[in-house]
């Protein structure tokens, strides 16, 4: 029945352009000094690994249960927290920020860096960065929950908030489904997410009307061998020897099956074996990372990878019960946004932020993101995703004329500018929910 309340609001034609409401910025700005600067601040001092962000989801339940009128669930997925905010009849949305970080030792040189280390979920302790701006994120969704809940006069419906974990082990947003998130819960008939980029210039919003983000797939291929000693490697079966071969070997599905108009990687990011310099071992691990930008090439990578690998130790003569292991661990799809939405969004943050905070979406590589598990076709829900401009322009002009290079997410040197990072993903974040539930368009005023 939602769907039939929600499809004739999406068909709403956004109205001309118009300047940004300053009343709107006015009250994130006021909200930023207040409060969500220090609140980013505790959470990029504070990180935690995936499916372990106990501290983080209870600092978010608290801050959620702040907003009038909110009623929050924990523990959902694991450490996933649910916020519903209601506000008469009207269609549902669903707003997701990640709140996990990365097993990476800061060095960004920020007085505020993290030093936490942590043991995660695979048992290893390590040092904990947010090295991709969840921070940034959750921070964020708690700035948006604040002011659609002064602004109630601007928009009829249902808002769910998810704080989701393990966004970096793409398996969170699948555990919050799979516990319940679309029948525990209202269902959605549109779910909204940003990123900060810190590639792309602080102030700025980007979003594609079609694929956002690639697939995402972690293999594991065990390599066994035959131990021997390594003045001797006839008498067994050196498995990095095999491993190297299958290295080499799985660029050219790459290179040589796959098209070349077809975006495809695998990268072998991993190659652990043997413990002694004169030792063969009798074991290889290697972990691969195989991105595409449709599914037909994802399958098919998939299923290469196990062919090769297959093939590569019939070659060095391993018996059958000897041949490589080929395990997909965990994945993604790829993170499309329905068109329609997008192209309607995409129009209120031009009309809302101003011409010149919306530029033109590109995808600079092939990352990915488990929020696809909330839009998958079987659950019915039309997805919009986003980015945020992390870096101010000036930094990342200079680095273009030479100067020291933007960090990439995933560095330990990584950092964006806080405040206008987290403003400009409240406002947009507002804009888009009023977008598509507000009382005869986008909102005109703060609601204070």
């Amino acid at each position: 029945m939602r769907a039939l309340v929600l499809l004739p609001l999406l068909a709403i034609a956004s109205p001309a352009v118009a300047a940004p409401d300053p009343n709107l910025r006015a009250a994130i700005k006021a909200d930023y000094d207040r409060e969500l600067g220090q609140l980013w601040d505790h959470f990029h001092r504070n990180p935690e690994l995936s499916f372990k962000e106990v501290k983080t989801a209870a600092r978010m339940a608290a801050e959620l249960r702040r907003v009038p009128g909110m009623q929050v669930t924990e523990r959902v997925g694991g450490t996933g927290v649910v916020g519903v905010l209601r506000n008469g009849a009207g269609p549902t949305v669903l707003v997701r920020a990640d709140m996990d970080g990365l097993p990476v030792e800061e060095k960004s040189g920020l007085p505020n860096s993290s030093r936490v280390r942590q043991v995660g979920a695979d048992g290893v302790e390590n040092p904990v960065m947010h090295a991709c701006g969840h921070d940034v994120h959750i921070t964020a969704l708690y700035g948006t929950a604040k002011r659609l809940a002064a602004m109630k006069d601007r928009w009829a419906g249902t808002v769910v908030f998810v704080v989701q974990p393990a966004e970096e082990r793409v398996g969170g947003a699948r555990a919050m489904v799979a516990d319940g998130l679309y029948t525990r819960f209202p269902k959605p008939e549109v779910a909204l997410a940003f990123h900060v980029n810190s590639q792309q210039p602080a102030g700025t919003v980007s979003a594609s009307e079609g694929i956002q983000y690639s697939s995402s797939d972690s293999v594991d291929i065990t390599v066994h061998g035959v131990g021997a000693h390594g003045a001797s490697p006839n008498t067994g079966k050196d498995p990095v020897y095999i491993g190297s071969q299958i290295v080499q070997a799985l660029q050219g599905i790459v290179s040589r099956e796959r098209s070349p108009l077809k975006p495809a990687v695998i990268t072998v990011g991993s190659f652990h074996s043997g413990t002694k310099h004169n030792i063969i071992s009798d074991r290889a691990d290697l972990q691969v990372t195989v991105r595409a930008n449709d599914e037909e090439t994802r399958a098919f990578l998939l299923s290469s990878i196990k062919r090769v690998a297959d093939g590569v130790g019939r070659l060095n003569g391993l018996p059958e019960n000897k041949l490589p292991e080929v395990k997909v661990v965990e994945g993604t799809p790829t993170t499309i946004n329905d068109q329609a939405t997008a192209r309607r969004l995409n129009a209120a943050m031009v009309r809302d932020l101003g011409a010149q905070a919306f530029i033109p979406f590109e995808q600079m590589g092939m990352g990915a993101e488990d929020f696809a598990a909330f839009v998958e076709p079987r659950h019915g829900v039309k997805g919009y995703y986003f980015a945020v401009g992390g870096t101010p322009l000036a930094t990342i002009q200079a680095a273009k004329n030479g100067g020291p290079p933007v960090p990439s997410h995933h560095s330990p040197i990584f950092k964006i500018a806080p405040e206008p990072s987290v403003r400009t993903g409240v406002e947009a974040m507002t804009v888009a929910v009023i977008d598509l539930l507000g009382r005869g368009g986008a909102a005109q005023g703060s609601g204070q």
